[in-house]
């Protein structure tokens, strides 16, 4: 055996060991830039998810801040109706009026509560976290 054959140690392909290892190291570093530009692309889809989500919750907050000082103002008018005719039929309608605004009021609460959970960025979240890793093993051959 000569001295220097392990420095001469080639693959079963006559190709030198740097060749193959410098072929992985290629294609783990393409494979890396895949993922990483996958995870950016979630990233700012999500973003503009959020982004959107964040709009609509803010009119949303508008309108029922509108809507509950119209509250306000017809709880008011109907009690001092109340107080003043005594009879029901003006404050009655006036009532009805409020009951109405305070159902559109619970109606746009509603999609606050739906569109902030987009703001949590839940699927970008899911991909990074960890696999378990009595998964791992399962899938691993």
């Amino acid at each position: 055996m000569r001295p220097n054959a392990a420095n001469d140690a080639t693959t079963p392909h006559n190709e030198p060991i740097d060749s193959n290892v410098l072929n992985d190291v290629q294609s783990l570093w393409h494979e890396l830039r895949g993922v990483i530009y996958e995870h950016l692309r979630l990233a700012a889809l999500e973003t503009r998810r959020a982004g959107e989500s964040l709009v609509m919750m803010l009119v949303a907050g508008i309108l029922v801040a509108v809507l509950l000082i119209g509250v306000w103002l017809g709880i008011m008018a109907a009690g001092v109706l109340m107080f003043i005719e005594q009879g029901m039929m003006a404050s009655t309608a006036l009532l009805f009026v409020v009951v109405a605004n305070l159902l559109i009021v619970l109606l746009l609460c509603g999609v606050i509560r739906q569109k902030s959970y987009y703001l949590q960025f839940p699927a970008l979240l899911g991909s990074l976290k960890a696999m378990p890793a009595k998964q791992r093993t399962r899938d691993e051959p």
